[in-house]
């Protein structure tokens, strides 16, 4: 069985920092695709970043601010979010592509809040 566990999140001031980690754990061959996702209040899900194929891709309200990375040693993608602003404030989802001995299946985590004050 596998499971994604995020840490990371809390309460920042606006112009702070926070790192988010969601690490993967239990039997798989690979993980292929790493993305993390937001969900503010009132709104849609949103993609923030992903890493696919050593590819990064960020979502236009988030670049120069955000940094997806990766630990493969870890199975361990990480958000490095800089200049936080009021329209940060979301809950934060990580998502990965995993492949097992029997299939390729997309996983999710359990959230983390993220709230930035003004």
């Amino acid at each position: 069985q596998v499971q994604l566990v995020e840490s990371g999140g809390g309460l920042v001031q606006a112009g702070g920092s926070l790192r988010l980690s969601c690490a993967a754990s239990g039997d798989f061959i690979s993980i292929n695709v790493m993305t993390w996702y937001r969900v503010a209040p009132g709104k849609q899900r949103e993609l923030v970043a992903t890493i696919r194929d050593g590819t990064l891709n960020y979502a236009d309200s988030v670049k120069e601010r955000f940094t997806i990375s990766r630990d493969n040693a870890k199975n361990t993608v990480y958000l490095q979010m800089n200049d936080l602003k009021p329209e940060d404030t979301a809950v934060y989802y990580c998502n990965m592509l995993i492949s097992t001995l029997t299939e390729g299946a997309y996983y999710w985590g359990q959230g983390t809040q993220v709230t930035v004050s003004s």
